[in-house]
């Protein structure tokens, strides 16, 4: 396996190249937060009522109306006026624009289009990023978002509109996953878990909470989306300081390109190296890579029998962390509290699940936390068939607690989760497959709806057939390879050979010593 990690530790592992990147990174996930809000916000459709004939000072009634309150009213059959629950003094887009009752469809279908675009996009620009390089995409896909967001304020058809939304879409999730990448083949191992929890989650967290209540402050839809036009001054910066990934360089065979990073990185360094050092890491380069295929895609990887066996177990994973983080969001959803206060109930749980993962993963192994969430994952669904069965008292506080720690361990689940397969795919095809893995995931995420459903055959059947689902998927995580320490594996046949020497048991807190020494042979 071709050590770049040792070429790295040369140039500068943790000096001041490495610092202006995560402090860039970190900004850009700050500012970068409001596009993850920006299609929630659109979609918040707060309870209306029919204003026709009714008295100024009349309370509102308890459920959203579409028809007249009273048949006094001058047509008891439809609705000229709407009043709307203002939450914070805030002004949603869909009170502004009256996209309820006749009118929701126009919003529906603006969301399938946004839906549409994540699908399209986690693959396409996973792809364009294992082709073009990551730091090119990563500006593209924060222009892309910005530009589709502003467009948004500006009156419009329902066509323009879901256009605007599948632009939106298309970028969302593009932009985290890039970053996490850089940073990921930029870090030494030891490092790798802190500066992705850091960087990316924990400043994520940030800028989600505080951009939910910049929401409230604003007051309006459209003022909200105008600030999420900032990060268009970030992007020249980024561009400009942050070389490109010497892993994805090198997987692609550019090596002139991978010696002019080097040097770059040196230089900010403050390290002086000899050619000779860039001329031996070459040659080592060519010989390790002198059988292993130049363009290698997607394809290349199913045709791999255990990369293939990752794929498909780490597609598994994300579903049922899916699955589960839909099950937690809709009890939570039912429990009457302020919608400001839901969202940043849940969005507090990403603290304490980041730093869960700074104290374990590095510990235990990522297979062993893997193995240990999904089994608690199993004990909180059996919980969850006990608090919610009828014979139980159903308190607001008890349950909102209760599902509150299963956010944690959703986002627990979710965030090792991206490490780990960011560890396991090869830097050749790492875009395009997490791309893949996640996009397949957004298709039979519309499944999920019939899952939540099926409470209507028997009120405790989701949970149970979730529970059944996240064992088995607790099973299949000891056949996946500890990476713990580990060099990234560069090729398809790095990634094939990852994990030959281990078992089923081996776990990075029971054998360190042996991944010690297989890293060094």
């Amino acid at each position: 396996m071709l050590e770049v990690d040792e070429v790295l530790e040369k140039f500068g592992y943790f000096s001041r190249q490495q610092g202006i990147m995560l402090l860039l990174c970190s900004l850009i996930n700050l500012l970068s937060s409001m596009h993850i809000l920006s299609n929630p916000l659109i979609n918040f459709v707060p309870k209306y009522w029919c204003a026709d004939g009714l008295d100024p000072g009349a309370p509102p009634p308890n459920e959203s109306s579409c028809k007249p309150l009273y048949n006094n009213s001058t047509n008891s059959g439809t609705c000229n006026k709407y009043n709307y629950e203002v939450h914070m003094g805030f002004q949603s887009f869909v009170s502004e624009m009256n996209w309820i009752c006749d009118e929701a469809w126009k919003l529906r279908k603006g969301n399938s289009y946004f839906l549409a675009g994540r699908l399209i996009g986690s693959l396409f620009m996973g792809y364009l990023a294992d082709i073009l390089g990551r730091v090119p995409i990563v500006v593209l896909t924060n222009v892309i978002a910005i530009f589709g967001n502003f467009l948004t304020i500006f009156d419009m058809n329902v066509d323009l509109f879901c256009i605007f939304r599948f632009i939106c879409g298309f970028v969302l999730n593009s932009n985290f996953a890039l970053i996490r990448i850089l940073i990921v083949e930029y870090m030494r191992p030891s490092l790798r878990t802190v500066c992705l929890n850091i960087c990316v989650d924990f400043i994520s967290y940030l800028g989600i909470i505080s951009t939910i209540w910049i929401v409230v402050l604003v007051g309006n839809w459209r003022r909200f989306m105008l600030l999420d036009s900032l990060p268009i001054f970030v992007m020249p910066i980024f561009f400009y300081f942050v070389p490109e990934s010497v892993q994805w360089l090198i997987s692609r065979k550019k090596y002139g390109q991978a010696i002019a990073a080097l040097r770059r990185v040196a230089k900010i360094n403050g390290r002086q190296i000899d050619d000779n050092l860039f001329k031996e890491f070459i040659d080592d380069c060519k010989l390790s890579q002198q059988n292993t295929k130049n363009t290698p895609n997607l394809l290349h990887l199913l045709r791999t029998p255990r990369l293939r066996r990752t794929f498909l177990i780490m597609l598994l994973e994300v579903m049922i962390i899916l699955l589960f983080n839909k099950l937690v969001m809709y009890h939570i959803r039912h429990l009457k509290i302020s919608p400001f206060v839901r969202s940043s109930l849940l969005i507090t749980s990403i603290l304490p699940a980041c730093l869960a993962i700074i104290i374990l993963q590095d510990r235990i192994g990522r297979k062993a936390l893997a193995l240990t969430i999904r089994l608690l994952i199993v004990l909180f669904l059996l919980l969850s068939c006990v608090l919610l069965s009828p014979a139980a008292s159903h308190s607001t506080p008890l349950l909102l607690s209760i599902f509150v720690i299963g956010n944690i361990f959703s986002d627990l689940a979710f965030y090792s989760n991206i490490q780990y397969t960011l560890e396991l795919i090869p830097t050749c095809v790492r875009s395009q497959t997490v791309g893949s893995i996640y996009a397949i995931s957004y298709v039979l995420d519309i499944f999920t709806y019939y899952f939540l459903n099926m409470r209507e055959v028997f009120l405790l059947l989701p949970e149970i057939i979730l529970a059944i689902i996240a064992f088995l998927g607790a099973c299949l995580c000891l056949l996946l390879p500890e990476t713990l320490n580990r060099t990234l594996p560069s090729s398809l046949e790095d990634g094939d050979k990852l994990g030959n020497d281990e078992h089923w048991y081996t776990f990075g807190c029971t054998q360190p010593e042996q991944l010690e020494n297989s890293l060094e042979e």
